[in-house]
């Protein structure tokens, strides 16, 4: 939650891990004395700017939704300014794993939201380049039972024998099922895709990026009129949009009409040796380990050649700083064991540990994200609680909040379903 205090600028690039392949994006400076991420082609919003022709918006929160939501909102002509107290994508939007699925949540509140969604992802990827600018493939994706080996069993010794099973996918496993087709499945790389979207929001669009720490929202007759950041800067709005993922239950105002609580997730970042031998192929396991009970780990390989693996998740208290995540090292450790018993190539000595990390991931308590405007409150508006399916649902997400903060007719999803207002009349446990 810290404020940039360096007196000299930064470029928004050291906020992001560089990651190899992908070409480097054009920089967007922050200033100490202006706490703001400006691209040379954009101005930044004077905070005493008058009602003119641009409505006014503040989105907070630098996450994949309050990303999507200050691009789109900034396409439609808004004038916006992107609030975030750390660095862009530091949580899960950075740490995600970054799997895209068309018809995964149908028969639920969420399918067309989902739908939406995952088309507009393809065609953001067109738009973008997003091969190249942030791994947007088709993937197939496997559902496969793994059990590990104990260790005397020899390396690489597959006991299926299927051919539905890539070959690099050598250990104990059987029951392979095609879970998802390239027409169906995909996935992004999510810090790169946050990155690009913004990069491309600040130079095109003329958004504005604050990082600074969300105080208070100022409310005048039962409208939002301005937010206040820690130090005193106070930015004039005609809208706020609050896209706080887990920490929107440390913000009291949306504490109190509803819960939105953190889930713990882990996950692994290695590079093989051979990362050509690796295969477009997403793994979603049922993983028996020696001496415990299964679990449901998944492998992504990624573009780049890195293989991220993920899973072993648990409802914790959120921390009030994001860059201060760690991952627990029992956590951290299984997950190694569930890499290497997939496949030789991701064996210690075959590949190389990248990263080990945590996030939490914002989880409300019917399970169906909370999208809409705040009640009793004109011009406020919150976007969060999509707990696993935040970089799937981020661009629909975005772009029907910008539909609905303008004014527009709504095009994308209906998003009655989501409304905060339905918690309304509900008591609030505080667990």
């Amino acid at each position: 939650m810290a404020v940039i205090s360096s007196a000299s600028p930064v470029s928004i690039a050291s906020l992001f891990r560089p990651i190899r392949k992908y070409p480097t994006l054009p920089d967007l400076v922050i200033t100490a004395t202006s706490t703001s991420c400006l691209s040379s082609l954009s101005q930044p919003m004077d905070d005493r700017q008058q009602p003119g022709s641009k409505k006014r918006v503040v989105v907070c929160g630098g996450g994949i939704i309050g990303v999507c939501t200050a691009y789109f909102l900034a396409k439609k002509g808004a004038a916006v300014t992107l609030v975030e107290k750390s660095s862009v994508a530091c949580a899960a939007s950075g740490k995600a794993g970054g799997f895209l699925a068309l018809d995964w949540c149908d028969g639920g509140p969420v399918e067309s939201l989902a739908r939406a969604s995952f088309n507009l992802h393809r065609s953001l990827s067109e738009e973008l380049n997003g091969p190249d600018s942030y791994g947007y493939r088709p993937l197939t994706t496997l559902s496969i039972t793994v059990t590990e080996s104990g260790p005397s069993s020899p390396s690489g010794s597959k006991s299926s024998g299927d051919s539905m099973i890539p070959s690099w996918v050598d250990g104990a496993t059987r029951g392979p099922r095609t879970i998802g087709t390239t027409q169906t499945t995909a996935q992004v790389h999510p810090q790169l895709f946050t990155r690009t979207l913004l990069n491309t929001a600040v130079e095109k669009y003329g958004v504005e990026v604050v990082i600074g720490k969300l105080e208070q929202l100022r409310v005048e007759e039962g409208r939002v009129g301005s937010v206040v950041l820690e130090g005193g800067r106070v930015i004039e709005s005609d809208s706020v949009v609050l896209s706080l993922g887990p920490w929107t239950g440390k913000f009291e105002m949306l504490a109190s009409m509803f819960r939105v609580s953190g889930l713990k997730a882990h996950s692994i970042v290695l590079e093989p040796k051979d990362p050509g031998a690796i295969t477009p192929h997403a793994l979603f396991l049922s993983f028996h380990p020696q001496g415990g009970k299964a679990m449901d780990p998944e492998v992504y390989p990624r573009p780049t050649g890195e293989v991220y693996i993920c899973g072993m998740s648990a409802e914790e208290e959120v921390p009030d700083d994001p860059e201060q995540i760690v991952g627990n090292p029992a956590s951290i450790a299984m997950l190694k064991r569930v890499g290497k018993s997939v496949s030789s190539h991701l064996r210690e000595g075959e590949a190389r540990v990248k990263v080990e990390q945590a996030c939490f991931l914002p989880c409300t308590d019917d399970g169906v994200p909370i999208i809409g405007e705040v009640p009793g409150m004109k011009g406020c508006y919150v976007a969060t609680g999509h707990s696993c399916w935040g970089i799937l649902n981020g661009p629909a997400t975005g772009a029907a909040v910008a539909e609905l903060v303008l004014e527009v007719r709504a095009t994308i999803v209906d998003l009655s379903r989501f409304s905060p207002a339905r918690f309304i009349g509900r008591r609030r446990v505080k667990v």
